[in-house]
């Protein structure tokens, strides 16, 4: 808890006293009023201390509730809970594993414990700042973004003397004596429920001027976590019991001189002003193709020529950050969007049509997924061209699936164009206690792209099933126009 918010607590505690105080005052208040009553009969007078007297309660009111509602706008806000994804957090663990003549040897391991949100190219940044005046002599599986000022080291130079170094991920194809275990990846790392053996990432530092036993060792603070933007927000680091490690033989066990953790969350709030996907809705029932919501992720700036491309333009300027978005010109204006079409009606099935639109031209989504909430996931038969698997966030009801594309084929979203869609279809039974076309039910109820919450139609633009009674005008006229055919043949032969 920040200065400023202990203070503001303070404040507000020390208002609760507030009826007390008043207590006393008014009691001071009312024998002076007496005294006055007793040397001045005059009616104004006591008017006069009435309104005094009433002033300073409706003051000491106001003041309470204002400092009070200050004090709880103070608290920090829960936007990073995912209610798809309650526990997911990105774990930063620091191992020491040894002591050195100043300082010690550890080894840093990222962890991606979110079910669906990887970190993808340009990868991972993390920092943090010294407790002391600590200096990074070598690194093993990444490196410091900066060297820093070593000019009062002579001999050998440390490879970091910064304050807040910035560490990043080698990459692939780094010479083997500078690489470790799960290191080299350029910092991607896969999704925990999508690929487990990927979602994990480490390095090695060693680590001077830092005290050499577990008492004069310092925790460093202020950790920071960009992937490879902002969004993330890390927690305290938390000495915790140091991690144990099996040989590969299995037959002896060893642990770290010391541990601590540390969590990062992610919120979408702080990533991006904007959304990044959106969603379309379509039914064989109905005509009706309901498009992204207008301005869905940002619209045209109309003033600033280059802020979208259109679909036309026979040559795509190349962009100063590649990572940028550079979308298609459109009404919705983002860089993703998820179609969902109800395509077959079956007896005894539903057959549903996903594509999956990429219109940026600056990236390929290259382990891309998909995340949907439907109530009859718990009735999926098959999905077609999509790697499935069953997220139960509420652990009893199985109603959101992750989707993602098959090695090989179609796990790469192109860039905006021809070739810029994957596409799949999802078989469904249809459980007659619950399945119905109406009222929107045959849609989902929500969509995450790589992690991020797509932009829904509003439910009262969901296509509907055809009108009843314009069926039965329709059947009725034809009938009609038949019986008088029918007699005008009849009339014509006789």
């Amino acid at each position: 808890m920040s200065c400023g918010q202990k203070g503001l607590l303070s404040s507000a505690f020390s208002l609760f006293s507030c009826p007390s105080q008043i207590l006393n005052q008014s009691q001071t208040l009312l024998k002076s009023q007496r005294v006055l009553f007793s040397l001045f009969s005059n009616q104004e007078m006591a008017n006069l201390l009435l309104f005094i007297t009433r002033s300073f309660f409706k003051l000491c009111s106001f003041s309470l509730l204002i400092l009070f509602l200050i004090s709880c706008s103070s608290f920090p806000s829960t936007e990073a809970y995912d209610p798809l994804d309650p526990n997911g957090n990105i774990t930063i663990k620091w191992d020491i594993m040894s002591w050195t003549s100043d300082g010690y040897v550890a080894v840093v391991t990222i962890y991606n414990f979110q079910q669906y949100r990887h970190i993808q190219a340009p990868g991972w940044k993390l920092g943090w700042t010294w407790a002391k005046k600590e200096v990074i002599w070598s690194m093993m599986g990444g490196e410091t973004t900066e060297q820093g000022d070593c000019s009062r080291f002579k001999g050998n130079i440390p490879h970091c003397c910064n304050k807040h170094p910035t560490v990043v991920d080698l990459l692939p194809g780094t010479p083997y004596n500078q690489q470790i275990a799960n290191c080299c990846k350029g910092g991607v790392l896969n999704s925990w429920a999508q690929d487990p053996a990927t979602a994990a990432s480490s390095f090695q530092l060693s680590v001077g001027q830092s005290g050499t036993t577990n008492k004069t060792v310092r925790v460093p603070v202020n950790f920071t976590l960009k992937a490879p933007g902002p969004g993330y927000t890390c927690g305290p680091a938390k000495i915790v019991k140091p991690s144990r490690f099996v040989t590969p033989d299995g037959r002896r066990e060893t642990q770290a001189m010391m541990t601590w953790n540390v969590a990062c969350t992610y919120s979408q709030f702080l990533a991006q002003e904007a959304p990044s996907c959106c969603v379309s809705f379509s039914s064989f029932c109905n005509d009706t193709i309901v498009p992204c919501s207008k301005c869905a992720c940002g619209c045209q700036n109309t003033s600033q020529p280059g802020s979208c491309v259109e679909s036309k333009a026979s040559h795509i300027a190349p962009f100063v950050n590649s990572y940028t978005p550079l979308v298609r010109c459109t009404s919705h204006m983002c860089p993703v969007r998820v179609h969902w079409h109800i395509k077959l009606n079956y007896k005894e099935y539903w057959r549903v049509k996903i594509t999956i639109t990429n219109f940026n031209y600056n990236m390929n989504y290259t382990q891309w997924n998909l995340v949907v909430q439907h109530p009859n996931f718990d009735n999926l038969t098959q999905s077609f061209s999509f790697n499935y698997k069953s997220i139960t966030p509420y652990t009893a009801i199985n109603d959101t699936a992750m989707l993602w594309g098959i090695k090989f084929y179609n796990d790469m979203l192109l860039e905006a164009g021809p070739l810029g869609n994957v596409q799949s279809e999802l078989l469904f039974r249809k459980d007659k206690a619950t399945f119905t076309f109406e009222e929107g039910w045959a849609f989902p109820r929500r969509i995450y792209f790589n992690g991020d919450n797509c932009v829904m139609p509003t439910p009262n633009v969901y296509p509907g099933l055809p009108n009843a009674s314009s069926h039965q005008l329709t059947s009725a006229l034809g009938l009609l126009v038949t019986l008088l055919a029918a007699m005008a043949l009849l009339f014509g032969h006789a």
